[in-house]
């Protein structure tokens, strides 16, 4: 007589399951996975029995997932998120921010904020084992959907639909012009005195151009698009070169962006020229209570850390 209870896969099997879908190679999912291929081979159809379904598409000559084994690839790799969250979280509860946790950061926020701000924070969380993923927004909010990283470091506004998230602080735009530009001497300027200028992006992709081109509007500053960059340390470097002007968030004027330029950093007296730095998380994540710590350490960071561009410094000393 039956006793009711479904059998289940194991997370080992799932784990086996996940590596064959990434290698599609017996041989290969087995070195992966430090067995050998005949444990592999009989754990998949372990798998297989239990699902009661094929997995896998074996009549060519190369391993072809099925729709079913998509379908439980999916469902296999958010079941696998969710176990090391569960040990993860558990093992973070006696003590704040120490432990694995993998961050991911855009690359318009991560070379100013994190040379500068992770000393600090290896100081206040010494056993915090802290891994780091630059990309683009959206490779983020998919890493962060598939569990590749816990948390992501990231600009506001931004569509986060699906999950937490947490504002840390507002980072104002300057208008950076070079040193000889009829600007160059004011300390203060609106959008409308920028009415004629040419205005340099970085390339379609970084979410710096899409909050950029918000705060003008869209309706003042031509945009070069014949000029683009991958970074915002080009952009100064192209600036100072008299190719354009462009619009440098805070934190990177607080990282001195401009060190060894003579461009002009200027402040924009307009309350949309700004983004927002913030942090993103899946909902019901066992690593929110570490973000939100991380969020308070970066918050104060930036209040702290914040520089006076009203001070002037000459070329030499930036380059020292």
């Amino acid at each position: 007589m039956s006793s009711g209870r479904t059998m289940l896969p194991t997370l080992k099997q799932l784990q086996y399951f996940k590596s064959l879908a990434k290698h599609l190679s017996f041989s290969k999912a087995a070195e992966a996975c430090f067995i050998t291929q005949s444990t592999l081979s009989a754990s998949i159809k372990q798998l297989e029995g239990i699902l009661g379904c094929e997995l896998l598409d074996r009549s060519g000559r190369t391993l072809v997932l099925t729709e079913a084994g998509e379908k439980v690839l999916e469902r296999a790799s958010l079941l696998l998120r969710d176990a090391e969250d569960l040990v993860q979280g558990a093992r973070a509860q006696n003590k704040p921010l120490c432990g694995r946790f993998r961050l991911g950061v855009i690359p318009s926020v991560a070379p100013f904020l994190l040379p500068r701000f992770l000393p600090q924070l290896r100081e206040l969380y010494p056993e915090l084992q802290l891994f780091l993923r630059e990309d683009l927004s959206r490779n983020l909010m998919i890493a962060l959907r598939e569990g590749r990283i816990d948390a992501a470091l990231m600009a506001l506004p931004y569509d986060t639909t699906g999950f937490e998230s947490a504002e840390i602080g507002s980072d104002d735009f300057y208008l950076a012009v070079p040193s000889v530009h009829a600007l160059a001497g004011a300390h203060e300027v609106m959008m409308e005195d920028l009415a004629d200028e040419v205005l340099l992006l970085l390339e379609d992709g970084h979410c710096l151009r899409n909050h950029v081109l918000a705060a003008t509007g869209g309706r003042m500053l031509t945009a070069n698009e014949d000029v683009q960059a991958t970074s915002l340390s080009t952009l100064v470097q192209m600036v100072d070169n008299g190719i354009g002007v462009t619009l440098v968030p805070r934190i990177a004027v607080d990282a001195d962006i401009d060190r060894g330029t003579s461009l002009k950093l200027i402040k924009i007296a307009d309350k949309n020229a700004r983004r927002t730095i913030g942090m993103v998380w899946r909902r019901k994540s066992s690593f929110e209570g570490n973000a939100k710590l991380l969020c308070k350490a970066l918050e104060r960071f930036m209040v702290e850390t914040q520089r006076d561009v009203s001070v002037p410094q000459d070329v030499s000393e930036k380059s020292a």
